[in-house]
């Protein structure tokens, strides 16, 4: 096995300075005095197998735009270091509990890529090569034991699985222990930055601990490689269902051919296209960020064109959970009939005459709410 090819290879060998990053990109002077600024406030670091992905001469790749720090980063006068307002949410440390019967469990605070758009990216200054405390992850394993109505637990962090195969193996088998934890998921980047940490190894372990879920994170087609291709298959091998949650990203993938095309790559690598996230309003990603009526109009130029299987649900994050932000299709009503609009423009009457007495209403249709006809008054109050 070449050395390149071992995941702690890649780690020890984590780029972390302008200089570093030179072996394997161009770098211009302002590049490099960028770079140098931004990681004065936000960790950096990348893996080698990801810097060899990068085109060493553009500085717009959207793979180099992801991963370098950027001056930009430090003039974002709306983010905030905590959009979802986690610390509230938090009944003991590494756990983040917002929906009744699930919570995250942060149980790391390394990645393999420190990606610049990184939800946590404040709370991860200096603590890149920090494993968190044994009895911390107890105290998070005893509050999901101790509340019963927690049926689904989420791994993430920093990347879980950057723990070793016994220290993973044993928050598994704690986990997989309690009666009413039903479902285990795991969020990692690491097929797409790390694949090599994808190991024979590490999923005949995960196979043990099923129903076992993994969501990923590829935002551009150019992030799936063989590498990738092989992690994702072994993934699946284990049994593993596999989803994928990408973040709409200007410059990198606010396009809907680009969106095609990373959604028909996935579905061919077993990996379902699962979320789009709306960029969140978070410190040091304001060139990052761009409009929900530019993602609306791209989930509409992916439905009827690719198989929906391969259409990711459009959402926003917010601290009360998340919002689905998908295209209406519904024009509103028409007498007896609800017209709707196809995936080309199209329209058609769906005959649904309401029941005696009922005031039907939906929302985004004719004075918003409304789905009466409305041209002689709204019964609604619109």
């Amino acid at each position: 096995m070449k050395k390149q090819d071992d995941w702690h290879w890649q780690l020890e060998n984590s780029i972390r300075t302008a200089e570093q990053l030179e072996e394997y990109i161009e770098l211009s002077g302002t590049e490099r005095e960028q770079i140098l600024a931004a990681s004065r406030r936000f960790t950096w670091a990348i893996t080698p197998y990801y810097a060899a992905l990068m085109d060493p001469d553009d500085p717009l790749c959207p793979l180099r735009r992801q991963a370098v720090p950027d001056a930009e980063e430090l003039y974002d006068p709306l983010g905030v270091p905590d959009p979802l307002d986690e610390g509230k949410h938090q009944p003991v440390e590494l756990i983040i509990r917002v929906y009744p019967d699930r919570v995250a469990f942060c149980v790391g605070n390394r990645c393999p890529v420190y990606c610049r758009h990184c939800l946590r990216k404040e709370t991860m200054v200096g603590q890149e090569d920090v494993e968190l405390p044994e009895a911390k992850i107890q105290k998070g394993i005893d509050y999901i034991r101790e509340h019963e109505e927690i049926r689904d637990v989420l791994l993430t962090g920093g990347d879980p699985l950057l723990m070793e195969d016994d220290r993973l193996e044993g928050l598994l088998q704690r986990l997989h222990r309690i009666p009413h934890v039903e479902v285990i998921r795991i969020g990692s980047r690491t097929p797409c930055t790390l694949p090599q940490r994808i190991t024979p190894e590490l999923c005949t372990m995960l196979a043990k601990y099923h129903p076992l879920y993994l969501n990923t994170q590829f935002n551009h087609p150019a992030e799936i490689t063989a590498e990738a291709e092989t992690a994702c298959a072994r993934l699946a091998g284990a049994g593993i269902p596999l989803g994928n949650q990408s973040v709409l990203l200007k410059g990198i993938n606010d396009d809907a051919q680009v969106m095609r095309e990373l959604c028909r790559e996935l579905m061919r690598l077993r990996v379902r296209p699962y979320y789009l996230y709306q960029c969140q309003v978070l410190s040091g990603t304001r060139h990052f960020r761009t409009t929900i009526e530019r993602g609306r109009e791209i989930m509409a130029k992916l439905q009827g064109y690719i198989s929906g299987l391969a259409v990711p649900k459009y959402l926003i994050d917010t601290p009360y959970g998340k919002v689905p932000l998908s295209p209406n299709y519904v024009e509103g009503r028409r007498g007896d009939d609800v017209v709707v609009r196809s995936w080309d423009g199209k329209e058609w009457k769906e005959p649904n005459p309401p029941e005696e007495g009922e005031i039907p209403h939906v929302t985004d249709a004719p004075h918003r709410s409304c789905l009466q006809n409305c041209e002689s008054g709204c019964a609604c109050g619109d």
